[in-house]
């Protein structure tokens, strides 16, 4: 992973491209590091004007240290940040729920203590700037997109609040999302397709895209897959190509999406459908032998029934069509706008339509035997449809699995988000949650259902896996509370990237579980990237969730009782106030500095890879 490099006395800063985001990672000589007090970062969006990064600590003793008094105690320029590596989002922290996309200057300076512990002031001779695009991925004819995924974040809360609905209460599911949400913590009301814009990101924008490319040109049609189905606005552009003819649905029909006596969403979708539906648009359910899993659009030049009906283009991944799957879990898609790769999939839904939802139709074309391979105008990429038979699950999980056994005892590295892990039917789920013990390989992982949570510890190399639904989280002064998920999930994607850094990276991604049961029993789809570029995208996704759930897993109480600490018990009457009533503060001192040096600390790994 080569990002963009610049250095100046020293000092490096390496900035690596994810989608519409930048990992920042800085680095420096052991010589340097004395009296480190952290790093400012400034960010400049083209033509507008900059700002400083926030810090989540500040000084207990501000006045003590050089600070810029217009900007918050907070600023990074008054209180640097201890991290070698910082995630760049716009429109978490600043620029609003409508964050700018294109070139940023990033400009980050190592800042120094004097001998008694104070700060000095930023000296611009140490400052390094990097130029970045920061804009939704895009590589030849792949596009990704993904969710936030943030309910759970100090940032989610800031901008709608923590009592924050994601849909109205009750009521009819079809509701309109222009209609108000709530009132920010500022006062200010917004909609739930505010709401929506900001939790969808680049996912959502990927996802109407392509509803709204179909519902302007004519001549186009679409087939979808989908599973979960409820996001309000794609149903009703869905039911209004049905009425314009121009759209077919396979939706599952399992216990969670299909009852005759308490009619599911799914149910009501398919009414309207059938209701609405002229020429050969239409509906049909199935679930193959569990479910009809996948999640998927198809986009076709030519009319439904046509002989000269093409397909053109297919989004996949991850994500559900609905409001939970787009606003809630955290997802991906994938936009293959390649003949060749939609035609695949137009087969497959093909198979579904003509011959039936069933494992055994399936079985007999030849898409669950072998991996297609595309490349040339898209990065190297092979797809597996399933359900495949057992044999087949079985070699493919297995091959999965032996990928990530060779990133051992190599310095490899393993970055994976995966719902869950935890039920032991799968190889691949077991390689997960034994690879972070293994401290010859860097590994961040994240899922719902581990087997259990391994945190950073001090002074060992082995790896970090943490669940993305904490216990009850009582966060101390001077943060805010979070919402949580519910019985739902936070973790919805299920990627694995193996060596990203290597010329043989690779990223599995898509709708599969990654469990032979889901391999036999599901319609899904199995991605693998082999692209450098790609892979680095998906690590940049899993280091934001892991960063951001070890936080929140240190804090999680067992039992979900609140702390009742002296600082919790009695409000403050300020933000500044509650830091000092907890004692949470930046350091005065260089000792955070000295894991990033030690070759026996994951972060020194962390920092070698990164930077």
């Amino acid at each position: 992973m080569a990002g963009i490099a610049a250095s100046k006395g020293g000092f490096s800063v390496r900035a690596h491209r994810g989608d519409a985001k930048t990992l920042l990672a800085f680095n420096l000589s052991k010589a340097k590091s004395g009296n480190l007090a952290g790093f400012t970062i400034q960010v400049q969006p083209k033509g507008q004007a900059p700002y400083f990064l926030l810090n989540n600590l500040q000084f207990e003793k501000p006045a003590d240290h050089a600070q810029d008094a217009a900007l918050p105690a907070n600023s990074s320029i008054n209180a640097p940040i201890h991290k070698f590596r910082w995630l760049h989002v716009p429109g978490s922290a600043n620029q609003g729920l409508k964050p700018f996309f294109g070139s940023y200057d990033y400009t980050v300076t190592p800042r120094y203590f004097d001998s008694s512990d104070h700060l000095l002031a930023l000296d611009p001779g140490r400052s390094v700037t990097v130029t970045v695009k920061v804009e939704p991925y895009k590589s030849g004819k792949l596009a990704l997109g993904f969710t936030r995924g943030f309910t759970q974040s100090q940032a989610f809360v800031h901008h709608f609040g923590p009592k924050a609905k994601i849909r109205p209460s009750g009521g009819d599911f079809l509701f309109d999302t222009s209609k108000q949400s709530g009132v920010s913590p500022k006062g200010k009301p917004y909609t739930f397709a505010e709401q929506y814009e900001w939790l969808g990101f680049t996912a959502q924008d990927r996802i109407f895209e392509i509803l709204e490319e179909v519902g302007k040109k004519k001549s186009l049609s679409l087939d979808v897959f989908a599973y979960d189905l409820n996001e309000p606005d794609f149903v009703k552009l869905l039911v209004k190509l049905a009425g314009e003819g121009r759209v077919r649905v396979i939706l599952d029909n399992a216990a969670l999406h299909h009852s005759a006596s308490d009619p599911k969403p799914e149910d009501k979708v398919q009414a309207l459908v059938e209701q609405a539906a002229t020429g050969g648009a239409g509906i049909k359910r199935g679930k193959y032998a569990r479910y009809a899993h996948d999640k998927v659009l198809i986009v076709y030049d030519g009319k439904i029934g046509s002989a000269t009906r093409t397909a053109t283009k297919v989004l996949t991944g991850s994500t559900n069509l609905s409001v939970t799957g787009l606003y809630v879990n955290s997802n991906h898609v994938l936009v293959f706008d390649d003949a060749k790769v939609a035609d695949l999939y137009a087969r497959k839904f093909a198979n579904a339509w003509d011959k039936g939802i069933t494992p055994t139709q399936f079985q007999k074309t030849d898409m669950d035997e072998k991996a297609f391979s595309f490349s040339g105008s898209v990065p190297r990429t092979e797809i597996n449809m399933s359900p495949h038979t057992e044999a087949d699950a079985k070699r493919l999980m297995g091959e999965i699995a032996d990928r990530i056994g060779k990133e051992s005892g190599k310095n490899g590295n393993v970055l994976f988000a995966v719902m869950q892990i935890d039920n032991g039917t799968s190889p691949v789920y077991t390689a997960l949650n034994e690879i972070h013990k293994d401290d010859k390989v860097f590994s961040f992982g994240i899922s719902d259902s581990p087997k259990g949570i391994k945190l950073y510890d001090p002074g060992k190399k082995t790896g970090v896996l943490v669940t993305g639904k904490p216990a009850k989280t009582v966060l101390p002064p001077p943060f805010d509370q979070v919402p949580g998920v519910g019985l739902g999930h936070q973790v919805h994607h299920k990627f694995v990237v193996c060596g990203f850094n290597r010329a043989d990276a690779v990223v599995y991604c898509g709708s599969s579980n990654l469990a032979i049961g889901g391999e036999i029993a599901n319609g899904d789809n199995l991605i693998a990237i082999r692209d450098k570029e790609v892979a680095a995208v998906f690590v940049i996704e899993a280091l934001g969730l892991v960063d951001h759930f070890s936080f929140l897993d240190r804090l999680a109480t067992k039992s979900g009782a609140a702390r009742t600490t002296a600082a919790t018990k009695k409000k403050p009457a300020s933000k500044a106030q509650a830091a000092v009533q907890a004692q949470w503060f930046l350091s005065t001192d260089d000792d955070w500095v000295r894991p990033y040096f030690d070759k026996k600390d994951l972060k020194f790994a962390d920092r070698e890879l990164f930077a």
